[in-house]
């Protein structure tokens, strides 16, 4: 299926509801250090309810020992900065989508790794700062699942 990544999360609740969603979906959950929470996290456990044990997620050091599982031609990073409509690209299994941190989004040097091609958006108010996190990841999820026929 697909790969989540989430680049030091900051709100446990967020990251319960992405390992429930994980868990639902079949994606992978990858989770780049440092966390603002620990796993014993009350609001974590209660946002993914009884799905920590569905779900597959993956805890790393640093975005660097992430990415070195995948082709940066088949990640795409979500930002509020991005210019291209995150229904415009044609997704394939084992694609994966990078989301930033709640309070700031995806840093710089971050968003610089990937293509312009690959920074995508969701529409939203011009007026508005960002979307929810887990709403976002799973907006995402949905429409890349939605392409490949739900299969």
């Amino acid at each position: 299926m697909f790969h989540i990544i989430l680049y030091q999360p900051e709100i446990p609740p967020n990251t319960g509801n992405i390992i429930r969603l994980c868990a639902n979906t079949g994606c992978t959950l990858h989770l780049i250090e440092p966390l603002a929470f620990n796993f014993e996290d009350k609001q974590l456990k209660r946002a993914g309810l009884d799905y920590h044990d569905l779900a597959q997620v993956k805890r790393h050091t640093d975005l660097a020992s992430c990415l070195t599982s995948f082709s940066l031609e088949r990640v795409f990073a979500l930002s509020a900065k991005g210019h291209t409509l995150y229904t415009t690209p044609t997704f394939l299994a084992n694609d994966a989508f990078i989301f930033g941190p709640e309070t700031r989004g995806l840093p710089g040097d971050v968003l610089s790794l990937f293509s312009k091609d690959n920074i995508l958006k969701l529409p939203q108010h011009t007026t508005k700062r960002s979307l929810n996190l887990s709403n976002t990841a799973a907006v995402m999820v949905y429409e890349a699942w939605r392409q490949l026929g739900f299969s």
